[in-house]
């Protein structure tokens, strides 16, 4: 057996002892439902219900609303354009979260998202998360990170939408202006670090933080370019962005393993 698969497959593993069921899609598809012969009473404690990961083929996972491909390491999830116009902190929240400040919306959950990495065996790279300081509160200090996992942190961020007939693709950068310098976000990688526990619960399905431009530790990706502390920059770029309310297919993968897109 290849040894990427291996890897894989001990992962899996590993999730499905963290409480995650796996089972193949055609029977979480074509199981009939069963009705219980009678219902727990009021005060009957329930099991919480497990995440399920579906095997979609011989490569592609999904988790809730995420799909992941073991061979390429590219993960897709559903969004819906929520902005066109106005300053941006975020590329995409949770429709729960700041969505007067974020480009993109989603239904899934963080922690699915987070899994999919995981499996995927992409490396948190916490260097963009400030260390505490001594008073409880950011330091201006931060960890020191390995330049290997630097690099395997490192992904890419494109948008995939219906544009009259023709399905188009482009990297979110290009849907991303520069208020002073009206030019398009540099075509540069975005970093995955996971984000992290706080009070016995992942902070992202708290706060809804998934892909942050103004650097949010809350977030599990953050922009590591120019102008990432500042939150009056970036904007929608004008006439690039489809209008509010359309489905957009958000890609993340390798940003080693990035192929051409023609831009159309």
């Amino acid at each position: 057996m290849h040894p990427t698969r291996v890897r894989f497959l001990t992962i899996l593993r590993l999730a499905t002892l963290c409480g995650f069921s796996v089972i193949p899609a055609a029977s979480a598809q074509d199981r009939a439902p069963v009705e219980p012969s009678s219902l727990p009473a009021p005060d009957q404690k329930m099991e919480p219900v497990k995440p399920v990961i579906e095997k979609i083929d011989a490569s592609r996972f999904r988790v809730g609303g995420v799909t992941f491909d073991q061979k390429t390491r590219e993960i897709r999830f559903p969004t819906t354009v929520n902005m066109t116009e106005g300053l941006l902190e975020f590329i995409v929240v949770h429709a729960n979260g700041k969505i007067h400040e974020s480009l993109l919306i989603t239904d899934i959950s963080p922690t699915h998202l987070n899994l999919a990495f995981t499996l995927l065996r992409y490396p948190p790279s916490h260097e963009l998360y400030p260390l505490p300081s001594d008073t409880g509160g950011a330091s201006g200090d931060f960890p020191e990170v390995a330049p290997e996992i630097k690099a395997a942190a490192r992904i890419t961020i494109d948008v995939e939408w219906k544009g009259g007939d023709q399905t188009r693709r482009l990297p979110v950068n290009d849907w991303i202006q520069h208020a002073v310098k009206t030019t398009a976000m540099p075509a540069g990688p975005w970093v995955y670090g996971g984000s992290f526990i706080y009070d016995g619960q992942y902070s992202p399905e708290m706060s809804g933080d998934i892909a942050a431009i103004y650097t949010a530790p809350s977030a599990l990706i953050n922009y590591p370019g120019d102008d990432k502390h500042d939150d009056t920059v970036w904007l929608p770029f004008p006439k690039r962005v489809p209008p509010v309310g359309t489905k957009v297919t958000v890609i993340i993968a390798p940003h080693s393993t990035r192929l051409p897109i023609t831009k159309p």
